[in-house]
Order: structure tokens, then sequence, then C-alpha cells
């Protein structure tokens, strides 16, 4: 016999499951508790995720077109050339943006099912709330520590190893870096393009253009590797998560209509047969007599 919860084998020596804990019997899924179907979510927020994280390399890499740009634009002394660099940062950055608000969105509403998924089955002892699968992707300073606990909370009590909680810790260390390292890199090009000629008129302020774009990437190398780490770790705790709770909600047992338990578990209250109602002394009927008439 097999734990319904973990899968590992059960002894009869035991009344609980030497690897979870759970107690020997119990279903995999509470009957009557409300469950979410996780796989399509997980496929297309993974989708999303590894767009978003496609997109963003992208825009990594858009210093290399600026370099270009400006150069044409020091050799031709024309600063219309220099608008076109930034116009082509701003069409390289648009589906970066659409593909994060999409991932994001998909994100926040899997996490969610797959938390309360874990309401459902016997065993699992999340330390937070449902309410914190969606409130700590979106508070401030929050979304800096809650999602990690959440997103712990689901593999403990979906996949049952504790050996793979070292993909939370990687997901959570580099998707910081990559918050950080964004921020800080994106608010230091700002203040030295703020310091750059805004009209140029001959190669030497040309030129600092030039030098804008070179000096543009290399900063731009940290976040995008830890942007790369974190959205492989993500897909891949998405889909183990998903996987196994799904697996779970494939064993569930049907509730039983109208009843908390199943037929032969404790709780299980057999139907009674219905009783047909006594005859009324005041509806005594009298055979019909000679004739087909009825005799009084």
């Amino acid at each position: 016999m097999h734990c319904q919860t973990c899968g590992d084998a059960t002894s009869p020596a035991y009344e609980e499951c030497q690897r979870c804990g759970t107690r020997v019997g119990q279903p995999a899924v509470t009957p009557g508790a409300p469950t979410y179907g996780v796989r399509g979510l997980a496929v297309a927020s993974a989708f999303a995720v590894g767009a978003a994280t496609l997109c963003y390399l992208l825009t990594v890499l858009s210093p290399l077109v600026g370099v270009r740009m400006a150069r044409s634009a020091a050799e031709q002394l024309d600063r219309d050339v220099l608008l076109g660099a930034v116009l082509a940062d701003v069409l390289i950055t648009l589906p970066y943006l659409l593909a994060l608000l999409t991932a994001g969105t998909l994100v926040v509403i899997w996490t969610w099912r797959a938390r309360k998924n874990l309401d459902a089955f016997p065993g699992a002892v999340p330390n937070l709330s449902p309410a914190w699968a969606i409130a700590g992707w979106l508070v401030p300073l929050v979304n800096l520590v809650v999602p990690a606990r959440v997103l712990a909370d689901l593999l403990r009590n979906s996949v049952w190893r504790r050996r793979q909680s070292w993909l939370v810790g990687v997901w959570w260390v580099s998707w910081l870096v990559f918050l950080i390292g964004d921020r800080f890199v994106a608010r230091a090009e700002q203040q030295r393009y703020d310091r750059l000629t805004e009209l140029p008129r001959n190669d030497v302020e040309f030129g600092t253009y030039v030098r804008f774009y070179e000096q543009a990437l290399a900063p731009r190398l940290v976040p995008a590797v830890a942007c790369l780490v974190a959205g492989i770790a993500f897909i891949v705790l998405i889909r183990r998560i998903s996987s196994a709770q799904q697996d779970r909600l494939a064993r569930a047992v049907p509730a039983w209509p109208g009843q908390q338990a199943w037929p032969g578990h404790p709780g299980w209250a057999a139907p009674v047969a219905p009783v047909p109602p006594a005859p009324s002394a005041t509806s005594t009927q009298i055979p019909p007599g000679p004739g087909g008439t009825i005799g009084a």
C-alpha cells in the first residue's frame, strides 16, 4: 500500500507514513473540498515566464544597436540618427513589458490556485494563508520575501521531497539580484545619459554618445545572467509543483452525494431504505359487489 500524500510505500507496522507523517489510509484529497486544476495554467505561466526572460535578454543587447547608430550619427553629424537609437531602445523594451505583464498575471493566478489546493490535501501544513499567494507578489518590499516562502510551502507540501528545496533558494537569490541589479543599472544609465549634450554639434559631442552606448552593455550582464537563472529555476518549480498536484488530484476519491465521506470509511452513514406509509384507517376500500358496483 502506498501513501496517498507522498506516494511512498507504507508498512502495516506503522499507523503513519514514515516519510511525510500522513495517517495510513488517509485520502489523497479531502472529499468535498474545492480543488483547482493547474496543468493548463502551469503551461501558460511557464511559457510566459520564458518569453519574458528572452525579451529581457534582448533589451540587454539593445546598446549594440545604439553603438552602431551613434557612430553613424557621428559620421554624418546628424542628430536625427541619435533619436533613432532612442526609438529602437523603446521598440525593443515594449515587448518585454508586455510579456512581463502577461507572465505576472498568470503567475499570480497559478500561485493562488496551487496554494488553495493545499487546503484540500490532508497532511499539508502550509505556513501562509492563500491571501499571501496574491498579496505577496503585489505589496512592495513584501514581494522580496513572501513569494519565496509561498513557493517553499507549495514545493514542500506538493512534491514532498525536501532535497528539492534548494530550487527555491536558487530562484529567490537570482530573482533578488535581478530586481536590485536591473534597477541600479537603469538609474546609473539615466544619470549618465542626462550628462550628455542634448544637442551635439561636433565630433567630440557625438563621440560622447558612442562611448555611452559602448559602456552600457557590460553593467547589464549581471542582471541578465540573474534573470536567466531565475527564469529557468521558476519554470522548473512551476512544472514540478503542478505535476505533483495534478497527480494527487487524479488519485482523489469522488465525494459521495450528500455525504462527507465515502462507503466503508469513518464518517460514512449508510443510506436508509424508505419506509412505505401505513394505510389510513379512514381509507378502507370495499371490494366491488355483483354487477361491478361498489357496495356500501
